[in-house]
């Protein structure tokens, strides 16, 4: 099942052929009340959706967890040793945004990261690796922008958070996908383009610490919360780690994609 939102109504997508078809939920307030009344969904009549409408499936979490240094590939681009557990920071909640957005980017420095995005689905602490599924409602796609200054160079320290908390340097969605309509996670692509030319491409099997690891781990230390979303790294082909290094300009078209999931059309501006 895929649930967005669209005019600021929970709405159930499918598709047909090339056309994004949408119905609205008459009954529910939220995409979590809708998932847990999943079978007894009130509908509109199909109506077909213009991408550009969607707006953030889950517009206000209480937390936002984000990982870095989650794909062997890019800690190695980065020179920067794998963990021995997750590496947690946060993109702070007022920086994220709808899935098809225009973004002012902040200095000269500033780089794509695509990720999948796992979606809480109710409150838990200590939650074992088995039981993980039982707390997640599901997943979207995430662009985790970050201006590199600010977060490497700038600073004695780096400051992660700082770097990537600009406004509308957090687009997530375009809609929310239960875990129910996806037959294997892990088999599932993940890429970056810019003005069409694939920046990134990996699958989700080669994370570090996957889904049920992340969830279980944070779990052991916060209690989470229905609505919180989780950042889970992104693959090797960020602009850092290129040689020379490659930042985003104005006028850039970004994508970001995972196969099944969805797609975020980002617009670049001074």
């Amino acid at each position: 099942m895929k649930l967005g939102i669209v005019n600021n109504q929970v709405t159930l997508l499918t598709r047909q052929d090339d056309h994004l078809l949408g119905q609205m939920v008459r009954n529910t307030d939220t995409i979590f009340d809708a998932i847990s009344n999943r079978s007894n969904l009130e509908l509109s009549e199909k109506f077909e959706v213009n991408q550009k409408e969607l707006q953030m499936p889950v517009p206000e979490p209480r937390q936002v967890f984000a990982v870095g240094m989650n794909y062997t590939d890019h800690s190695r681009e980065i020179n920067i040793a794998l963990p021995k557990v997750p590496s947690i920071f946060t993109k702070f909640q007022s920086s994220l945004t709808d899935p098809n957005v225009t973004v002012k980017k902040h200095g000269n420095q500033t780089d794509w990261e695509t990720e999948l995005v796992i979606v809480i689905g109710k409150d838990g602490r200590n939650i074992a690796k088995e039981n993980v599924d039982q707390f997640i409602a599901g997943y979207m796609v995430g662009q985790d922008l970050s201006d590199r200054f600010v977060q490497l160079e700038n600073t004695d320290a780096p400051q992660f958070s700082m770097g990537k908390s600009f406004e509308k340097y957090g687009p997530v969605g375009p809609w929310l996908t239960t875990p129910d309509d996806i037959k294997d996670l892990g088999d599932l692509e993940i890429e970056t383009r810019v003005n069409g030319i694939v920046m990134q491409h990996s699958q989700l099997k080669n994370m570090i610490f996957d889904t049920p690891t992340l969830v279980s781990y944070l779990s052991s230390i916060v209690e989470l919360k229905s609505g919180d979303i989780i950042f889970t790294g992104t693959p090797s082909g960020v602009g850092l780690g290129r040689d020379p290094k490659v930042f985003l300009r104005s006028g850039d078209d970004l994508i970001s994609e995972i196969e099944g999931l969805g797609q975020l059309h980002i617009e670049i501006t001074e």
